[in-house]
């Protein structure tokens, strides 16, 4: 397999001093997992970390903690309230706005599943965090009845929906998004004042002042579960490390998909998981910074 590298991704990274610290690198708190989508969250987690994030937070329901605490041996946990679904529950919102207040990226989506509570706990999270987001999965599903809240958000923030996840949110079909992928994102990111990466072959990410880029790497083995919370993982860890919004969404989209053709390369696309993605990061990024 061909691995492309493209020039003009080589300085986004820069070099880091000898006197680095952690926190040189961002604080990233993540909100994801719910009883059965802990895999998500520890994607996610793991993939910030695996591309440079200094430290890494993960909020997570309270009879999920000991398990992920066990699995996640570089990630910090967070335990919080929950629902009788072991979702995350309203009377979390305030332990987690003062942790994303000490944060320098908030993540919100993997895994947290559609329990109303929990969208309910979203939608207003993401009026009262006054840090850079990334929203993803549930969190798009959970503001997709009302998008219009959107136009409220005061931070900086990007959207990582897939083709289903943007019909949701723009009522359309699924045919007419895949034939107009392009002006679709480029409309969201306008009307919305967003970053949006609209995932799929040609992943394209799109911002408010109408710049747009359209990726190039990546192949069919990553059409697999788990893939996206890779992608969102990335992309707040570039945050973390002061890339603005569009350059940390095509920078992560571009390692995202150069890392799953690392990983195809050597184990071919069919058997590729999510996992596989993950380990290849540092080896993309790696590439990308030698280029």
């Amino acid at each position: 397999m061909d691995v492309r590298i493209e020039r003009e991704f080589r300085g986004l990274l820069k070099k880091r001093p000898r006197d680095s610290h952690k926190r040189d690198f961002g604080s990233i708190f993540i909100l994801a997992g719910s009883r059965g989508l802990t895999g998500a969250a520890a994607l996610c987690s793991n993939a910030a970390l695996r591309s440079g994030a200094g430290l890494v937070m993960l909020g997570i329901p309270a009879s999920l903690n000991s398990a992920m605490s066990a699995k996640l041996i570089e990630v910090m946990t967070l335990s919080l309230a929950e629902t009788k679904e072991s979702t995350l529950s309203l009377k979390a919102e305030n332990d987690i706005l003062k942790k994303a207040k000490n944060s320098d990226v908030v993540v919100l989506g993997p895994g947290l599943s559609q329990y109303p509570e929990t969208r309910k706990l979203i939608n207003r999270l993401i009026l009262r965090i006054k840090k850079p987001m990334v929203l993803d999965a549930d969190a798009l599903n959970a503001i997709s009845r009302s998008t219009s809240i959107l136009k409220k958000i005061k931070s900086n923030y990007v959207v990582t929906p897939h083709p289903g996840e943007m019909s949701r949110l723009i009522n359309k079909s699924l045919e007419y998004i895949k034939n107009n992928r392009l002006i679709v994102a480029k409309q969201f990111s306008h009307d919305y004042n967003a970053v949006i990466v609209l995932k799929g072959a040609g992943t394209i990410v799109a911002g408010p002042d109408g710049k747009y880029y359209i990726n190039t790497t990546g192949n069919p083995g990553m059409a697999t579960a788990g893939s996206g919370d890779v992608l969102t993982g990335i992309i707040a860890g570039f945050l973390g490390q002061r890339l603005d919004m569009f350059n940390a969404a095509r920078l992560g989209v571009y390692v995202h998909g150069l890392a799953g053709d690392l990983a195809a390369k050597d184990k071919g696309e069919t058997g590729l998981i999510a996992g596989d993605i993950l380990e290849k990061i540092p080896y993309a990024i790696k590439q990308v910074q030698q280029t």
